[in-house]
């Protein structure tokens, strides 16, 4: 299991995608801080040009509070995108770059070579939670937000946090789809058609018995007027979670590899 685990890792670090990845989170931090700096004073950002003359933002204030929430709802939509494409190259590179037969020739067993992938990818999503948390902690002081205290931050960071736990659960029937598939696509098709479903269950009032919609209704993104996700939703996720696991473990023990 070490020993697949490291190539894993080597794989990922010899590749773009972890820098691709590490981008958009920089990004992402980069537009919350963006939005913060014109909320403080519109005026201000009508002159610099960052907002057009006739534009106003409201309903928000440029505080702790809507900032750390603004990263949880990066965390729940942007970060299902990047964590499931994460695991769409994790699982579908084998098929899209004839490599998997040489994996499975290996004398590691293959149930271990999956999770091997699956652990990488958690440390690999973890790692870019907590580089969205530290910019956003680093950009927020830069731009002397006010409403600091240490609860309030402490808070804050474990719905980030739990938010992401349950965003990189539900990537996992995304990596069976790219295995099962043989390939990206397939993976990203799943991709595609449950970030939709989720904005369209939430809407009608529905997410917290979809467990893709969970993370959003955790975030707040959904608005107050959403029901906060119960243990019902929680557990929804986590089957879901196991459910892909254990199904990608399944059809890379059973499946015929005949390409």
């Amino acid at each position: 299991m070490i020993n697949a685990v490291a190539t894993e890792m080597l794989k990922a670090r010899r590749s773009r995608v972890p820098w691709v990845t590490a981008l958009a989170f920089t990004v992402a931090a980069a537009v919350g801080g963006l939005f913060m700096f014109i909320l403080q004073d519109q005026e201000r950002a009508r002159s610099l040009g960052l907002i057009g003359t006739k534009a106003s933002l409201v309903g928000r204030d440029a505080d702790w509070p809507t900032y750390l929430a603004f990263l949880a709802q990066i965390t729940a939509v942007g970060g299902m995108l990047i964590f499931g494409l994460v695991s769409v190259w994790l699982f579908g590179r084998e098929f899209s770059q004839n490599t998997v037969k040489d994996l499975l020739a290996l004398p590691t067993a293959r149930t271990t070579i999956v999770l091997a992938k699956f652990v990488v990818a958690g440390a690999w999503c973890l790692a870019l939670t907590v580089q969205l948390v530290v910019l956003g902690l680093v950009i927020g002081t830069a731009l002397s937000l006010p409403g600091w205290s240490a609860g309030l931050v402490a808070s804050g960071m474990a719905t980030v946090a739990a938010t992401a736990a349950m965003t990189v659960l539900l990537t996992t029937p995304i990596a069976f789809a790219a295995s099962a598939g043989r390939g990206f696509l397939p993976g990203v098709g799943v991709l595609m058609a449950a970030i939709f479903c989720a904005q369209v269950v939430a809407a009608l009032g529905y997410g917290q018995y979809f467990p893709w919609s969970v993370p959003a209704l955790l975030s707040g993104l959904a608005g107050p007027d959403q029901t906060v996700p119960g243990p019902l939703g929680v557990l929804l996720v986590v089957l879901v979670g196991a459910a892909g696991v254990a199904a990608t473990a399944l059809w890379w023990r059973h499946a015929d590899q005949d390409r």
